[in-house]
């Protein structure tokens, strides 16, 4: 009984092993490749759900369905312009070969090992053929551009990213893999060079700075002239205007008086010389003139 019972788990536990071995499991994210000593068997399994294989001699491997990231790393490069920058990127990319993917890469580390040679190779190329200028800005404008003695831009960061990306398509294209993406995560120049650049950065600013200074006051003052101007225009016009009024009133004013004097000279000269006599004589006045002075005329008069 006792043998009976040893032999039954025995069997038991080569039941389980034997169904453990023949299902696997592929999920929405994974593909699988079947492998029997190590080597691939049919087609990659792509379809989710419950699968079934040879237990023991057969092993399923899985890999990615989904994108994957490639992050390189910084590496210092010369541009075209004996620039020396540290650039950084990163890329995605995702299996689309699963066979031949196993055959030539096995596994994903190996993978970001191969695309390590290749993105930055192709990096490398791209940035030592390009200015520092493509890599930086391509909006700048073409005038000023030829003000400062430079070339127009004709690539760009953009178009250069899709330069490498171009270059590294046809290379990934046999290892059952491809490139969705490749950016330039940051562009930054080698800390010998960084401070001068920033201080040509800074000078640069300074002199804009001067510049819309110095425009500012050049026009201000001719606002400040613009404003004399006008008020010396609208001064002279009121100068004339008053003058033409005051020589109005005097010209009505000798015409009230000739008119008056027309009506009765003899009383107007009257008037005239009390004014004389009011202005001129006053308290402890002394006047030494001649009897037939015309001043004395009214006051002969009176005397007699």
């Amino acid at each position: 009984m006792k043998i009976f019972s040893g032999i039954s788990i025995i069997v038991l536990i080569m039941a389980l092993a034997l169904v453990g071995g023949t299902f696997y499991v592929v999920k929405e994210s994974q593909q699988v490749i079947i492998t029997q000593f190590g080597k691939p068997i049919g087609s990659a399994v792509t379809e989710p759900g419950l699968h079934t294989k040879l237990p023991f001699i057969q092993e399923a491997n899985y890999f990615e369905k989904r994108f994957l990231a490639w992050d390189g790393e910084p590496n210092q490069i010369p541009t075209k312009d004996k620039r020396f920058i540290w650039v950084d990127t990163y890329a995605r990319w995702r299996i689309v070969d699963p066979l031949l993917f196993f055959q030539r890469l096995r596994n994903q580390r190996i993978a970001q090992s191969r695309l390590d040679d290749i993105l930055d190779g192709g990096t490398r190329n791209v940035v030592a053929n390009h200015r520092l200028i493509e890599l930086v800005e391509s909006g700048l404008d073409k005038n000023k551009l030829r003000e400062k003695g430079l070339e127009p831009i004709k690539f760009g960061r953009e178009k250069l990213a899709k330069e490498v990306l171009h270059q590294a398509a046809p290379k990934v294209k046999d290892l059952g893999i491809e490139i969705l993406d490749f950016r330039f995560k940051r562009i930054n120049y080698v800390e010998a060079v960084r401070k001068k650049v920033y201080a040509r950065m800074i000078a640069e600013r300074k002199r804009i700075a001067e510049q819309y200074r110095a425009e500012g006051a050049g026009e201000a003052a001719r606002i400040a002239g613009e404003k004399d101007r006008q008020l010396k225009t609208i001064t002279s016009e009121a100068y004339k205007t008053a003058k033409e009024i005051k020589g109005k009133a005097e010209a009505e004013a000798s015409r009230i008086y000739a008119k008056a004097y027309q009506q009765d000279p003899e009383f107007f000269d009257f008037l005239r010389s009390l004014d004389t006599y009011k202005k001129a004589l006053r308290k402890n006045t002394t006047l030494v003139i001649s009897s037939k002075s015309e001043l004395l005329k009214y006051m002969s008069n009176i005397q007699k």
